[in-house]
């Protein structure tokens, strides 16, 4: 039967209180630090706006293509996925590998390395403060039950199997605050630079914007839209509409 423990206050105000404020302050930090690090941006490829805005017109072309002629749309239609010279065609020879692209940008590559340090030093840094001074704590409780398969979330650190789930040790603390001040720095930062750790993580892999996928997925997508004029269907709705009024009266 799992075990209820009174905490300690000396707890929360040398343990939980100091990790979450060193979390936010630490966060906070980071975000002018990066920002300082940050090189000044390029001025954006014209190429990359330009198929960009090729991109939302086909799109828009898809969402209104029941609203134009038939023959309209199939002009338009051409233009755009043209085997030829059609905007959204990108011949093979000439599609841009991501990866290349990046390393080829001495300043990308160098922007996201400072990215990815003034991620990993930190946050290193902390974990080991916090296993150092902080291990071995039950440093809150949550207040509603929860079942086994949080034990290994919440009590990391803590081998007892017979302490309730809804204890957290202090390593969890840790971890439960580096993926979930979000909320708080969009208070303090603003909802355009709370980017969480969990997103910063999952940009690592990343190597970049590759256009030419998008230009081909745009035009597999329009050419398999099929063109149902609706004006007629107007129409005729409308006629029915006009028919029923005039028989009522």
């Amino acid at each position: 039967m799992a075990e209820d423990l009174v905490l300690d206050t000396a707890i929360r105000d040398w343990v939980l209180i100091p990790l979450s404020v060193v979390m936010v302050l630490i966060g906070v930090l980071r975000y002018f630090v990066s920002k300082l690090m940050r090189s000044s941006s390029p001025s954006p490829d014209p190429k990359i706006i330009k198929e960009g805005q090729v991109v939302v017109r086909a799109r828009n072309l898809r969402a209104a293509a029941n609203f134009i002629p038939a023959k309209s749309f199939r002009a338009r239609k051409a233009y755009f996925s043209n085997e030829e010279n059609g905007l959204l065609f990108v011949p093979k020879g000439q599609a841009q590998n991501p990866q290349a692209q990046m390393f080829s940008d001495p300043n990308m590559a160098m922007d996201m390395m400072k990215k990815n340090l003034s991620m990993i030093i930190p946050q290193t840094l902390t974990f080991a403060w916090v296993n150092f001074f902080f291990s071995g704590f039950v440093a809150a409780k949550i207040p509603f039950p929860l079942t086994q398969r949080f034990r290994s979330m919440l009590q990391n650190g803590i081998d007892l199997s017979t302490v309730d789930v809804s204890y957290v040790s202090s390593r969890s603390w840790y971890f439960l605050n580096l993926f979930g001040l979000r909320g708080l720095f969009s208070l303090i930062l603003g909802e355009e630079n709370a980017m969480d750790d969990t997103q910063k993580m999952m940009q690592m892999g990343g190597f970049g914007f590759d256009p030419s996928k998008s230009l081909g997925a745009e035009k597999d997508s329009l050419d398999i839209v099929q063109h149902d004029w609706a004006l007629p269907k107007f129409e005729q709705r409308a006629e029915a509409v006009l028919r029923k009024l005039v028989s009522d009266h």
